[in-house]
């Protein structure tokens, strides 16, 4: 996966990027939060491991503002900080976070959280291309939308963006259609 990591401190952030290398991930790290929504911004990665206190932008912001930015595919967001109990660990899920571990970190949890990542993001993929599917009656062409009532294809797409249509024959329906109903009716 690539991972984007927000971390402050030099050491750590070697230390937790050098771990990820090994685990077989691809990182970029940053040395603050403001540089991490930069880069977040340019090419949003799958991963974002953020330390919370940060000079700039600590992580809570940075959660916020991954989570109000629209991007294609979700991306997972792991808080990695020193500050321990329920009360931060429930500020830092609000902010948008999906999970939290804490300093010093176990290389082995480590790996397994980001194994339940994976596994995330690849349901949430599953999720966004079936949502991208539209029931489409064979026969009529109308499209079942959200609330079970079949639609046009035009009503449907005009509901949902800024599209228009005009109507004409293609040649081939053309052929099969108009040519074969005005030869019925001319007797031909």
């Amino acid at each position: 996966m690539d991972i984007l990591i927000a971390e402050d401190d030099r050491t750590s952030a070697t230390v937790l990027s050098e771990t990820l290398r090994r685990m077989g991930h691809r990182v970029t790290a940053t040395p603050d939060g403001l540089d991490a929504w930069s880069r977040f911004q340019d090419i949003p990665p799958d991963v974002v491991i953020t330390d919370w206190i940060m000079p700039g932008m600590d992580g809570l912001e940075l959660c916020q503002r991954i989570r109000s930015h629209h991007t294609q595919r979700y991306p997972y967001i792991l808080i990695l900080t020193a500050l321990t109990g329920k009360e931060r660990f429930l500020e830092g899920m609000d902010a948008g976070a999906d999970d939290y571990l804490t300093k010093p970190f176990d290389p082995d949890e480590l790996a397994a959280r980001l194994r339940v990542a994976e596994r995330i993001l690849g349901l949430t993929e599953e999720v966004r291309r079936l949502e991208g599917l539209l029931p489409i009656c064979s026969y009529c062409k109308r499209i079942r939308d959200q609330a079970d009532r079949w639609t046009t294809i035009e009503s449907y797409i005009t509901e949902r963006c800024d599209a228009s249509f005009t109507h004409s024959i293609c040649p081939s329906c053309y052929q099969t259609e108009v040519e074969m109903k005005l030869g019925e009716m001319t007797g031909g």
